[in-house]
């Protein structure tokens, strides 16, 4: 049998679409083979002007033979012919790709001139993004013609060593066209807009927001967050046949967003088909300190004897398992997880004392059956008296409390999905009052209590986690909840959305037609 180092594939890129031979045993070769390279055109009016945009391939295709390590290069370009400068994207169409997630990676590059230098494209995935049927992704986005202008590039694809076992790829495909999409014209209707109508005044987050208060200001791990405060109307979202709210714009540009069903509810609404589960533990066990984890150390049933070992990612909770396999369900096998975002999630272990808390008998050791209130507990007014003191926060005090699943540099990288649930501190910032204060107006009132992924305590023999409703509190972490999953979308791919937010007229895909 051949090193796997030896292998060759035979890619034929083109603007067509790519017929695949498939190789079926180690050591042979897998022929991608296309027809001819074509011109494809397309012609858009916007209201300030006629784009005539023209996507040209400049060759026959490419022919090359690739072994592990090398790239093909293919080069096309895009003539502006129109009298207004045009923002679009670059996209693979009807393409698949079942490689191994990182096997084929690639990169884009322009120059505005024949003889002019290469310059890199920002593009909206390192890897060529999977799927196993037919689906249209983005390769780039932002990429502005000027009017009159003709703009090359040069697409390169590498077929990547990985250094681990790579069986998985001698009988993958990958086939796919190229295209341009539509013209972007920025609208007030866009999320972009956020920044500019976000308010700079300070909520009293003591206070439940009962009202439409609008968008707010907040740092978060990336940047300046935009979130939703009150019972806004213009925070729908519809994305993978569900409907969504927004609950924050992060400060990358990506937007967190939280399950609230098949269909879209009005604020206030009582239903438990805005949950994708109800009647679920956080986690089975109770008698430790550890089990306020999202992931914690040790097997269930054994005890930790150090706060390190207690906050040590090692074993999962039950809830983490549970929305893991909502994720692989309804994103992942539907081809929709090139659109998520891989951003922190908080589930904020940090023992702040009796003095920042309030609970007196609170030891802040963070261990077995330590007494122990935890950061959410102080920020979110659980036994201080002093209102004052109710200031959630966006940032995650602990690296290793802030769930990522690729990103070591803003997170712990310990997610085997991009997906979480609300914290605590984002439902106070959205208006629900000061702990056990009640307001079922707000859009995040569902009519049934569902778990956050904020830490509350270990108190009176049980650990505890926040939980949302129309009173927002806490619960042990073996009582029978709800579940509303939380993810973000790309930035790229909120910048494609359209609607106005509206309940009948949702942020969405620009091919979603309802």
């Amino acid at each position: 049998m051949e090193d796997k180092n030896n292998r060759k594939k035979i890619f034929i890129l083109g603007l067509c679409a790519i017929t695949i031979v498939l190789a079926s045993t180690l050591g042979t070769y897998a022929y991608f083979m296309t027809s001819l390279g074509r011109e494809e055109k397309q012609e858009l009016t916007i209201t300030t002007g006629v784009l005539a945009l023209v996507f040209e391939d400049n060759s026959d295709g490419i022919n090359a033979t690739l072994s592990l390590g090398e790239s093909v290069t293919k080069e096309f370009k895009i003539r502006n012919t129109g009298t207004q400068d045009v923002t679009t994207n670059m996209l693979f169409s009807d393409m698949i790709n079942t490689y191994m997630k990182e096997s084929l990676s690639y990169r884009l590059e322009y120059k505005t001139s024949v003889d002019g230098e290469w310059s890199n494209v920002q593009t909206a995935n390192s890897n060529v993004p999977q799927s196993r049927k037919s689906a249209e992704k983005n390769l780039a986005t932002d990429l502005t013609i000027p009017a009159g202008a003709t703009y090359y590039y040069r697409l390169s694809i590498t077929f990547n060593n990985l250094d681990i076992n790579q069986n998985e790829d001698i009988d993958a495909i990958f086939a796919s066209k190229f295209k341009i999409g539509e013209a972007i014209s920025p609208s007030k209707e866009t999320l972009n807009y956020l920044e500019v109508v976000a308010k700079e005044v300070k909520p009293n987050f003591a206070d439940p927001a009962t009202t439409d208060e609008g968008v707010f200001a907040l740092e978060d791990d990336y940047g300046t967050s935009y979130y939703y405060r009150g019972a806004v109307t213009n925070n729908y979202v519809k994305f993978g046949d569900f409907y969504w709210r927004i609950i924050r714009v992060n400060g990358d540009g990506s937007l967190r967003i939280i399950y609230d069903g098949t269909q879209g509810y009005a604020n206030g609404v009582s239903n438990t088909g805005r949950l994708a589960y109800t009647g679920k533990t956080f986690n089975a066990q109770y008698n430790d300190n550890k089990y306020v984890g999202w992931m914690f150390g040790g097997a269930q049933g054994v005890a930790s004897t150090s706060k390190t070992q207690a906050q040590t990612n090692e074993t999962n909770s039950d809830l983490k398992i549970l929305v893991d396999s909502w994720y692989k369900t309804n994103i992942v096998d539907k081809n929709l997880e090139d659109n998520v975002a891989d951003g922190v999630f908080c589930n904020d272990r940090t023992t702040p004392g009796s003095a920042e808390t309030g609970l007196s008998s609170d030891t802040g050791l963070g261990y077995g059956k330590n007494v122990t209130a935890y950061g959410a507990a102080a920020r979110t007014n659980v036994w201080n008296t002093d209102t004052s003191r109710v200031q959630p926060r966006f940032t995650c005090p602990q690296k290793n409390d802030a769930f990522t699943m690729n990103d070591e540099e803003k997170g712990n990288g310990d997610l085997t999905y991009p997906v979480g649930l609300i914290t605590a501190d984002e439902i106070v910032a959205a208006g629900s009052g000061k702990h056990a204060t009640t307001n079922s107006n707000y859009y995040l009132y569902k009519g049934s209590w569902y778990w956050t992924l904020s830490p509350c305590c270990y108190y009176r023999d049980y650990a505890h986690v926040f939980h949302g409703y129309s009173s927002f509190g806490s619960t042990g972490t073996s009582y029978a909840g709800a579940v509303a999953p939380v993810i973000n979308l790309k930035a790229e791919y909120v910048q494609t959305m359209i609607g106005d937010g509206t309940i009948n007229n949702p942020y969405k895909d620009s091919k979603d037609t309802i």
